[in-house]
């Protein structure tokens, strides 16, 4: 399905060079105008050329995942915790300590509009895409978690380019095994409503 010189330069236009260009200043309109021509062609390939159904599994093992996501989020929200107490304690939970019905509506518009947009691309397209081209599956994972730092470049702050390799890397390999988007898409949202809740929000684009 495609030569893999095709998908190679398809997977720098999309993965590496919309992102880079998203942080060099140009109107934002023509920014939002390639990225919804980039999102719309993801979602033609998924349709169209890899039939997906976007239906729920029935197989799907939620025990396991829960259990897992349990203790890998105790782990991540002790360890943010514990960044804002000693380096921005001001921050912490400030959002939802002083307007919750805003911290409520933004986090609700960020699961729809943000999270589960980014797991189409960049784990259900990206894996069903890309993945035949890679031998190394630890590579593979790797990739797709330095592309999806990537493409947070614009935000120019080292932490948040740290934190999304992180998750990237994290979401690779729930995708890896569980092959659910709706499952990886919950991880990235509760992980993204976390850091949002526990005053990391303004590093993450949502508004003050």
């Amino acid at each position: 399905m495609h030569s893999t010189s095709y998908r190679l330069t398809e997977l720098f236009i999309l993965f590496v060079l919309i992102p880079v260009s998203f942080a060099v200043p140009y109107p934002i309109w023509i920014k939002m105008i390639i990225g919804l021509m980039g999102f719309f062609y993801v979602i033609y390939f998924l349709l169209k050329v890899h039939r997906n159904k976007f239906k729920m599994h029935n197989d799907l093992n939620w025990q396991q995942f829960l259990k897992h996501l349990g203790i890998q989020f105790l782990v991540i929200g002790m360890l943010t915790g514990l960044y804002l107490w000693v380096f921005d304690r001001p921050r912490l939970f400030y959002d939802i300590r002083n307007n919750p019905v805003k911290w409520l509506i933004l986090s609700l518009i960020y699961i729809v509009l943000s999270v589960y947009p980014q797991e189409l691309i960049y784990r259900t397209f990206f894996f069903q895409r890309y993945q035949t081209l890679f031998k190394s599956r630890g590579l593979f994972i790797f990739l797709n978690g330095v592309l999806f730092s990537l493409a947070h470049l614009f935000f120019r702050n080292g932490l948040v380019l740290v934190m999304t390799f992180i998750g990237g890397i994290l979401f690779a390999i729930t995708f890896n095994r569980t092959k659910s988007t709706l499952m990886v898409s919950i991880e990235h949202a509760l992980y993204g409503v976390w850091l949002y809740t526990v005053g990391m929000g303004n590093l993450l684009g949502f508004p003050e």
